[in-house]
């Protein structure tokens, strides 16, 4: 009998003792409130189980929904089902550990161009995986279980994703679920105050980012925060990767970009966009994601130009074939 991936993804919890969850590196509100939301769930509904989230890095951002659990050698991964969590591409999974699992899911909303794992259950159109998380909750709430602490950290990881609900891959659906956890009774005040009270520093980061920015001929805004911007600012990283939402209200600029210099020499690419699909362009520079949010890679000030150039070109297509766009 066939039976769908998240039927399948339930079967496979119950019959391990030891489950680890696994997100990807850099984490955001998504990747951290949909692993954690999990975690606690099955804990909840399975006491004597052996439910762990273990990677290798961490979010100051997210800190206020507390840590992860303790690194465990090779040999406790070895009889353990590993759960990857919102993590498209196997390069991009905080812990290499991962692989030494008996068995490996994949629970994700990216585009699956490179699948991995012995279940995947991706669903491209949702908002994010926090919501995929909940809605696994949903469809197996005679046997799972969900508490406060659960409900919050997927609110988190929803609103995080989805932009407050402002983002199109937002439906009646997303909407009906976070219903669902504002009844279990999460404080959203408290939600909303560490996701966006802003550092002092960073309000002046803001205010000189808009004389740094530049744009195309065709309305492909961007910024490049360098190293020593940063610096001049105490900015973290989470700190210098938000300001790629610094540039998207303004209009006839249907692209925005953020380059951000990384320790290692290389920049990371937070790619943002309204109707204009850009994730083909992250792809081809070293990375992926949603039709109209991505990230990617640069290694040298060529290929960032050579990317600004592939965006400027895109849009311009895009604007000579399209109507009502502001």
């Amino acid at each position: 009998m066939n039976i769908s991936p998240k039927e399948a993804v339930f079967n496979k919890i119950k019959e391990y003792g030891r489950i680890i969850i696994f997100r990807h590196k850099r984490p955001d509100g998504d990747a951290v409130g949909s692993t954690k939301g999990l975690r606690e769930i099955l804990r909840e509904s399975y006491p004597e189980k052996e439910i762990l989230l273990i990677n290798n890095d961490f979010s100051d951002y997210l800190s206020f929904l507390g840590g992860e659990d303790d690194p465990r050698d090779d040999e406790f991964f070895k009889d353990a089902l590993a759960i990857v969590i919102d993590t498209a591409t196997v390069e991009r999974i905080s812990n290499p550990q991962y692989a030494l699992c008996r068995e490996v899911i994949k629970i994700d909303h990216h585009i699956n161009n490179e699948p991995y794992g012995d279940i995947m259950w991706v669903e491209e159109k949702r908002s994010s995986a926090s919501e995929m998380i909940a809605d696994f909750y949903l469809t197996f709430n005679s046997e799972l279980k969900i508490n406060k602490e659960a409900a919050k950290y997927i609110y988190t990881g929803m609103i995080t994703d989805s932009g407050r609900f402002r983002f199109a891959s937002t439906s009646g659906e997303t909407l009906r679920i976070a219903g669902m956890l504002l009844d279990i009774g999460i404080d959203i005040d408290t939600i909303h105050a560490n996701l966006y009270m802003r550092e002092f520093h960073t309000l002046k980061f803001q205010a000189y980012v808009y004389n740094q920015l530049k744009i195309t001929e065709n309305g492909v805004v961007y910024l490049h925060v360098t190293r020593e911007m940063q610096d001049m600012f105490s900015l973290s990283y989470e700190d210098a990767s938000a300001s790629v939402s610094y540039m998207e209200s303004i209009k006839n600029s249907l692209i925005w970009l953020a380059f951000i210099d990384n320790e290692d020499g290389s920049t990371r690419v937070r790619l943002r966009s309204r109707f204009v699909t850009i994730n083909s362009i992250a792809e081809k520079y070293h990375g992926g994601g949603h039709a109209c949010a991505s990230g990617a890679t640069v290694y040298s000030e060529e290929e960032m130009a050579s990317l600004i150039a592939d965006a400027d070109a895109h849009l311009k297509e895009y604007k000579s074939e399209n109507e009502g766009w502001l």
